[in-house]
This record gives structure tokens, sequence and C-alpha cells, in this order.
């Protein structure tokens, strides 16, 4: 039993959601999501509520996968995703031009980065920029990607890292006696 997979989807009001020919298209009021139907998942939609089935045992982690893929798109359509990220540094900074970042992240060069169409960057001061879309898996990719152009180190903490995220901090080396 997929307890994941058999969890019934409630449907808001201003949500439709579509089936033809295995892609699931989510409209609501920020926007449009589809998604193509996972191999031997049956999706079977009663007034506001979705129930998934699966044919056999063989999909039992598509039963699950497919039900967390529809709720997140549901979840987008309606309130959206965000990561807020910040950057810990001397001379460190965010920087948000039009479709592009720029960030300052102590190379000998800024980092340059095209923000893709279907999200937006808001900068709130030049250490901290909040990636915000529809689609999760965009928003986390787009921000883990952000995240990569320097890495939190754990000596001095300093890189860019997620504003929940907690940055384990080990000691230096010991001075000789």
């Amino acid at each position: 039993m997929s307890r994941i997979g058999n969890r019934i989807i409630i449907v808001p009001e201003n949500v439709t959601i579509t089936d033809e020919d295995n892609i699931i298209k989510v409209t609501g009021p920020k926007g449009t999501l589809e998604e193509k139907l996972l191999k031997g998942i049956i999706l079977k939609q009663e007034d506001n509520k979705i129930t998934l089935e699966r044919k056999n045992d063989t999909y039992k982690a598509n039963h699950g996968t497919m039900n967390a893929l529809i709720n997140n798109m549901i979840k987008g359509v309606t309130g959206g995703f965000q990561k807020t990220l910040e950057i810990v540094g001397v001379g460190y900074r965010f920087n948000v031009q039009g479709k592009k970042l720029v960030i300052s992240a102590g190379y000998s060069h800024p980092v340059e980065m095209v923000i893709p169409e279907e999200l937006t960057v808001e900068s709130a001061s030049n250490t901290e920029i909040t990636v915000k879309g529809i689609d999760k898996v965009k928003v986390g990719e787009f921000a883990a990607n952000i995240r990569k152009v320097r890495m939190p180190e754990p000596y001095k903490g300093k890189g860019i890292r997620y504003k929940d995220e907690h940055i384990r901090r080990k000691e230096g080396k010991k001075a000789a006696k």
C-alpha cells in the first residue's frame, strides 16, 4: 500500500484539471502546468476529488510520485513556490539586471546567470534574493544552480545559502604549543 499514492487530492474551485492523451493539464489563477502521466497510473476525477490507481504492483513507485506531482502542480497554480537565498562574505552581492542575475562571489569576474522565462527573481537587498514561480521543480533547480556558484564553506560560513539553511561550522587548526 502506497500511503502517498492513495491520498485523495482535493481540487480547489478556481483550479481545473484535464487529462488528454495521458497529459495532465492544471490551470489556475497563476498559470497553467502540464505533466505526462507516468506509466501504469490511472487518474480518476469525481467532482473536486482526484484519486490515482495503479495497474499492478510493478508501478508502485510511480503511484506516489504522480500523486505528489499533481499535488505540487495544484499548489503551484494557486499559491506558487519561492526560495530565498542569501550571500555571506565581504564584497559578495547579488544584482538583478532585467532578465539577468549578476553574482559577485569573490571570483575575478562577476558570474552572470540568465533568469528563465517562467521564473521571477526579486532582490530584497544586495545580499538576499527570492526566486519565485509556479513550477516547484524549476524554482528549486534554479535556486540550486545559484547556490552552486559559491557553496557555503564550513570554516567561515562564506558563500551562498538558503535563508533557512544551517551551515555546520568546523573548528580551525589549533596553534602549536
